[in-house]
């Protein structure tokens, strides 16, 4: 079968380069790709999977996998081989329909979700367009500047596959927005100063200190986490993408 048109635009080394960065960002150690896992991902592309589909899938089979505590860990790409396979079946599927069904699938859709496919998109829209003017204004070429330009090209196609999609899916839509904004997290961290982390530290510390003896060591953590993410985000400006942070 012929590659969709969308990935015979898309940069060949990029489609190796993203996939290899996500599985290697989930894994949490650097770990080179077998060539096994190679000629995986050389058969998704000539197949026409679209690259945010293989990543969200990915991203899916990361977090099915840790949500049951295995001691052991994941240690090639092949492990999301099947999650891959299913969602772009899925992804497939979508994509046939008629104008005489959409309507009632527009209906199912709103009632699984508190936000209209309209409102969604819109945020979507307003999300790109954040991200390429932030990568724009940003003068150094660091991590983060690499991260708003390859945020900004996943939503891309993200975006478009949601709003032509026959029954389009905000559970699979949250799964991607979540994987990018993990991509943006990271390059916010990787980007910012020694001296900017630290005061965002101090303040982050003085804020949940008074909270720390009634929480459980691993849940004041992650609150600590959670808010030091937050401030950053606040210190460089970047939007959150996911649909937990949309508001009508």
């Amino acid at each position: 079968m012929a590659a969709p048109t969308e990935l015979k635009s898309l940069n060949y080394f990029s489609y190796f380069s993203e996939i290899e960065d996500t599985f290697i960002r989930r894994r949490g150690k650097h770990l080179m790709l077998s060539p096994i896992d190679w000629a995986l991902i050389e058969s998704w592309k000539e197949r026409g999977v679209p690259l945010h589909v293989v990543l969200r899938a990915i991203e899916h089979a990361f977090d099915s996998y840790e949500s049951k505590k295995h001691k052991r860990t994941i240690k090639t790409l092949l492990y999301c081989q099947e999650e891959v396979e299913a969602q772009y079946a899925e992804w497939l599927e979508s994509r046939v329909g008629s104008h005489d069904d959409e309507g009632a699938a527009e209906e199912a859709d709103d009632r699984k979700s508190p936000f209209s496919r309209d409102i969604v998109v819109a945020h979507l829209d307003r999300s790109h367009r954040e991200l390429n003017e932030l990568a724009t204004a940003r003068r150094n070429e660091d991590e983060l500047a690499e991260a708003l330009k390859r945020g900004a090209n996943l939503l891309t196609d993200i975006r478009d596959e949601y709003a032509n999609a026959a029954r389009p899916d905000t559970r699979k839509l949250e799964e991607s927005l979540s994987g990018i904004d993990r991509l943006l997290d990271e390059g916010i961290r990787n980007s910012t100063s020694l001296s900017d982390m630290a005061d965002l530290e101090s303040e982050v510390d003085a804020q949940v200190k008074p909270y720390k003896r009634h929480m459980e060591k691993e849940v004041f953590a992650q609150t600590r986490e959670n808010l030091l993410k937050k401030r950053l985000r606040e210190h460089f400006g970047v939007p959150r993408l996911s649909l937990f942070f949309l508001h009508t």
